[in-house]
């Protein structure tokens, strides 16, 4: 059973968000036009659609990270916290650090070789043991396993714990094992009231898991509720579009 990492009295619904008219262009290259749906607080909405159909580029303009126009606005009655897992991590295969180190690094402004300190060292047990990293916290992060890297990004994610959780498939990589553990993970976190937007590629786990999905390529081909949306023609159309 998975042990709430905030009091179970703040675990209201997280931040819904409004994707209006999103438009983005590199160079001559347009990546994004115009892009409308909403995201329902307290959640899991799936983002699916074909390979370089601008997934990860709208992910990182909710971010921040990409210079976009239109609106893209998070409403919450509280503060926002976000949690972020990308594709994989990025970092240098010989630097002596472990996960205990990486996990330091994320929720402390002193240096990992200082060791954790004792006000973090609550949440950072909990989120490794939820991920199943318990045993390997002294482990250095190049003799990881891509699925335990995986792993790693999906409990740095938990620090500070958020009420919005961004995915850009944490799937890859992952064992049937991992991928349950995810999945319980999902489940425990939208049941705290945490809204969810995820980067799948999986259209039968986005069936089983997701309360919504849209799909894009450039723009918005549909949105709705996966069970209503996810017809075997609208799937062809979608991942053979140009």
């Amino acid at each position: 059973m998975f042990v709430p990492l905030i009091d179970n009295k703040c675990c209201s619904k997280g931040p819904g968000v409004l994707f209006d008219r999103v438009n983005l262009t590199l160079g001559n290259t347009s990546i994004l036009e115009n892009i409308s749906f909403t995201i329902d607080p307290g959640t899991i909405h799936c983002l699916i659609g074909p390979n370089g159909g601008g997934k990860t580029s709208l992910l990182r303009s909710l971010l921040g990270q990409m210079p976009h126009t239109g609106e893209i606005a998070i409403s919450s009655p509280g503060p926002v916290v976000m949690g972020y897992v990308p594709q994989a991590l990025d970092f240098d295969h010989t630097l002596p650090i472990t996960v205990d180190d990486f996990m330091a690094m994320v929720c402390q402004g002193r240096p990992a070789f200082t060791g954790i300190k004792a006000v973090h060292r609550p949440s950072i047990d909990q989120a490794l043991s939820r991920v199943g990293l318990t045993k390997k916290r002294k482990r250095i992060l190049g003799q990881l396993s891509g699925g335990e890297r995986q792993r790693l990004l999906l409990a740095q994610a938990l620090l500070p714990f958020p009420n919005l959780l961004l995915m850009d498939e944490p799937m890859a990589g992952l064992d049937k094992d991992g991928g349950r553990m995810l999945n319980d993970l999902l489940m425990e976190l939208k049941h705290q009231g945490v809204t969810i937007f995820w980067i799948h590629h999986d259209l039968k786990e986005v069936k089983a898991i997701a309360d919504r999905v849209t799909c894009v390529n450039k723009g918005v081909l549909f949105s709705g509720q996966p069970g209503l949306v996810l017809s075997s023609q609208q799937i062809l159309d979608a991942f053979s579009a140009r």
